[in-house]
């Protein structure tokens, strides 16, 4: 079968072709996989960027861990799946024995292996993953706007970590697929938010399909002066998807005394921060990092209601066979979410 695989520690992916999987071991599932998302992750790992250099003793792995699909077969001791069941999958291995885990928090797990980073993930045609983490997906979800419910999960977890209220004044820095989800999920919950993203034509025109109404481009306004033309004054909540890091400190200029800003993005160059303002200013820093159970099954829950609102986020569809040209559409900032199909499940998009 055909496979986007990372083989060295530097730029680049190889698709080539693997074997199958062999019967799942105890306790995993085989999926078909009928969709699977190119994530800011993996185009890190992709580009090779500072902060993927733990993926160098899992090579060659098989990258993608946003992905639906159906199962084709359990192993020994799975109950609650079937072969057959369309799924999603979690991509966070816990080890089930620290103290987050035991604790029912398995997202804070430190021995943590991820999907598609630590070991093979979706963009093949089959994967093998811990049943555990595989969520049924209900009945009439099409299987490629099922592979959203990571990434909207991911939104999720960030607009819970910032605490948005209803009538909060909320900034979401970043129009890709995690800051759309985001502002779509704050707008949900009753905030008022302005969407701002630089160059971001295409992911703009996205989010107001989606009905973000208040969206702008930093080449047209500056953050200040657009926070303060929709609200009036500065935000009670600022949360940064762009994995600039100059973001951070643009975030932080716009944000009330008190208020509070999340960091959700992936970062490859440090931050600068004056702590005698940002002490002063008692303002709150936080971070959003993966997602947890409840948020996974709300996203899950909000796909299945929203699939037609939501489904605007995915701009691409590509056959796994084209996955090295489709990274370089992901990369250049002209589509959205590139969905990659293998040629088995043709049909199931």
């Amino acid at each position: 079968m055909f496979a986007l695989r990372k083989s060295a520690t530097a730029f680049g992916a190889d698709l080539m072709e693997i074997d199958r999987p062999g019967r799942p071991a105890p306790g995993f599932v085989t999926i078909d996989v009928a969709a699977a998302g190119i994530c800011g992750s993996d185009l890190h790992a992709y580009e090779w960027t500072p902060g993927y250099e733990f993926m160098a003793m899992a090579m060659p792995v098989t990258l993608g861990h946003e992905f639906s699909g159906v199962v084709r077969e359990v192993g020994e001791g799975v109950t609650g799946l079937a072969a057959g069941d369309s799924v999603t999958c979690w991509p966070t291995v816990a080890c089930g024995a620290c103290e987050a885990c035991r604790s029912g928090e398995p997202q804070h797990c430190q021995n943590r292996a991820i999907i598609g980073l630590h070991c093979d993930g979706g963009f093949a045609e089959t994967v093998t993953v811990p049943a555990r983490n595989c969520r049924p997906l209900p009945a009439g979800l099409p299987l490629d706007v099922a592979a959203l419910a990571e990434p909207l999960a991911v939104a999720v977890n960030a607009v819970d970590v910032a605490e948005v209220q209803p009538g909060e004044r909320v900034v979401v820095l970043g129009p890709g697929p995690i800051g759309l989800g985001i502002a779509w999920i704050a707008q949900g919950r009753g905030a008022r938010v302005l969407l701002a993203g630089l160059d971001d034509g295409v992911r703009l025109a996205t989010a107001r399909r989606m009905g973000i109404a208040q969206c702008v481009d930093l080449r047209e306004e500056s953050l200040e002066q657009a926070t303060r033309r929709v609200f009036g004054g500065p935000a009670d909540r600022v949360i940064e998807a762009t994995g600039v890091a100059r973001s951070v400190s643009d975030g932080l200029a716009v944000l009330r005394s008190g208020g509070v800003m999340v960091v959700a993005g992936i970062h490859s160059a440090p931050l600068a921060l004056d702590l005698t303002h940002f002490v002063r200013s008692k303002k709150q820093l936080r971070a959003a990092h993966d997602t947890t159970a409840r948020a996974l099954d709300e996203a899950i829950r909000l796909l299945a209601q929203h699939a037609d609102t939501l489904a605007v986020l995915i701009t691409h569809r590509q056959p796994l066979a084209r996955a090295v040209e489709a990274f370089e559409l992901a990369r250049s900032r002209t589509a959205v979410k590139v969905m990659l199909i293998p040629a088995t499940a043709g049909g199931a998009a």
